[in-house]
């Protein structure tokens, strides 16, 4: 038998690097190592199966370990599609033009390296593209941009999508440049629950959304065991292991509480026995006990329809959740509603947020002259409880006070830290799934604490602001109580000194005229 000369082995070899991304990346691409230098991808087994999913499926989601070469893979399995197919459009988007400009680089030096009959003819070539005669580029720009909305795209590859804060609006911009049969590739290590790429993943789990998901835990890696685990535990603590090395949502979140307490909390929560209202926003998990003291914390809406109204029902004593409410509703007939809880629940404190709209809410219980409505003090001290004992403000008028709970910069960071402290205590019984999903998505961003993009926080605070004044309000509250039982238990005391102490004689007809006994029958 003859043997194929050399033009037949390359186009044997050049048809099975068309086909198989794999065998073209094991057999002709060259990686850029930061230690080695230019090296030969000698694709690990887990790397082999990724690629072929990214062939075989449309959209994959990749939830990924750090330092598996996955960026570098789906660089080369950019290049496979640019080079064996033609007007094959790819965009890369990453949280900055820089990091996607490196998926861009690792793009050309792969192709730089390849055989001379492999390579394709460069029409165009810049630091942020890279553009081949067969109509196939690519391109990167940054999550600032529109650049999804500006072509038609094969292939959308979205580099740290977890790390994006507006991949909501760049996902859908895609949309329309990926309904003509474009795939895209969606990796990130995790960055806590509630965000785009959390979401995705999980609704791709639930076979929802059409993403194909692969999952890439530190171990798959030959090369990592135990040992590199903890060294990582040490290099990035706790919080930043897991999200750089486990794969888990939970644990690699920034959220203000503890993500795996927030799960005990979670799996701990149970249906409310009645659902009230027109809307069945009103939960309610026990009926009032007339032996009991309650409070009620309101967090007012804006009034722009972009959030809720909500307030929280405690027991003041055990720090129970009772009932919760988390609706759209007039900021007046929240008011109302509040007036009328509040009377259920033994006439409990009424706290409502008198920020903005709030005083909509409050005019209400002014009107109606209920009389456990919360004031906050004018004065600074407002936010130590010990300063307002220390100066008895329990005694002041009305007149020095403002109906309702101020939220300022003072006092909204000590509201977050009462959540803190109770939370890692583990004080409050809390039985809504509502106020745990919101606690799930409830985040440190740029030193505050918010919710993430596109989620609210209503339920939240209400329990925030419940929590600081449980610590606050009622212990001013106390003192007041205990200074009127002073005061009455010594106006008894004088009583009885002033009527009976003088009293020399069991004849009532003698009277002590300040000089001697006198007696009184002469009147008769």
């Amino acid at each position: 038998m003859a043997q194929p000369n050399l033009k037949q082995v390359i186009q044997q070899q050049y048809l099975k690097c068309a086909a198989d991304p794999v065998f073209f990346m094991r057999q002709y691409c060259y990686i850029q190592h930061p230690k080695r230098g230019k090296i030969k991808f000698n694709l690990y087994d887990f790397q082999d199966d990724v690629l072929t999913d990214l062939r075989d499926n449309r959209y994959n989601v990749i939830l990924k370990s750090r330092q598996l070469g996955i960026s570098t893979l789906s660089a080369g399995f950019a290049l496979w599609s640019m080079l064996f197919k033609e007007d094959f459009n790819v965009l890369v988007i990453a949280t900055t033009q820089e990091v996607a400009k490196n998926l861009v680089t690792k793009v050309r030096v792969m192709h730089d390296n390849l055989p001379t009959w492999l390579k394709g003819t460069i029409e165009a070539d810049n630091k942020l593209s890279l553009k081949f005669k067969n109509g196939s580029q690519i391109k990167a720009v940054s999550s600032s941009t529109t650049g999804a909305r500006s072509e038609a795209l094969s292939l959308l590859i979205i580099d740290e999508a977890a790390f994006i804060r507006n991949i909501e609006e760049i996902w859908i911009a895609s949309q329309a440049t990926l309904s003509t049969g474009g795939a895209a590739v969606v990796l990130s290590t995790p960055n806590g629950v509630g965000n785009w790429f959390h979401q995705t993943w999980a609704d791709a789990e639930a076979d929802i959304n059409g993403f194909h998901t692969i999952k890439l835990h530190w171990n798959v890696h030959p090369d990592r065991d135990q040992s590199w685990r903890n060294e990582q535990t040490q290099l990035l603590g706790e919080r930043g292991a897991a999200q750089e090395c486990d794969c888990d949502f939970i644990s690699s979140g920034h959220t203000v509480v503890d993500g795996p307490l927030l799960l005990e909390y979670d799996a701990q929560c149970i249906e409310p026995i009645e659902k009230r209202g027109f809307d069945h926003g009103y939960w309610i998990w026990e009926y009032p006990d007339y032996a009991r003291d309650y409070m009620v914390i309101a967090d007012v809406a804006r009034g722009d329809g972009a959030d809720f109204s909500a307030f929280q029902v405690f027991d003041v004593q055990d720090v129970r959740q009772v009932a919760e409410y988390k609706g759209k509703i007039p900021p007046s007939d929240f008011g109302n509603m509040l007036v009328t809880v509040a009377s259920e629940w033994n006439n409990a404190l009424l706290a409502i947020e008198n920020a903005n709209i709030g005083w909509a809410a409050i005019q209400p219980a002014l009107d109606r002259g209920y009389q456990n409505l919360h004031y906050t003090y004018k004065d600074d001290g407002y936010t130590d409880a010990h300063v307002q004992l220390n100066k008895g403000y329990d005694m002041k008028d009305k007149s020095q006070m403002v109906p309702g709970v101020t939220t300022s910069s003072r006092t909204r960071p000590l509201m977050i830290s009462a959540l803190e402290m109770y939370m890692r205590e583990k004080t409050p019984i809390i039985r809504s799934k509502r106020l745990i999903q919101e606690l799930l998505v409830f985040i440190w961003l740029n030193g505050k604490a918010q919710s993430q993009q596109g989620y609210n926080d209503d339920l939240v605070m209400s329990f925030c602001i419940g929590l600081w004044l449980r610590d606050t309000a009622l212990k001013l509250r106390q003192q007041g109580i205990d200074l009127n039982k002073r005061a009455l238990s010594q106006f008894r005391k004088t009583d009885t000194v002033i009527y009976t102490g003088q009293q020399t004689s069991n004849n009532s007809w003698n009277w002590n005229n300040g000089q001697n006994d006198e007696n009184l029958t002469w009147l008769l």
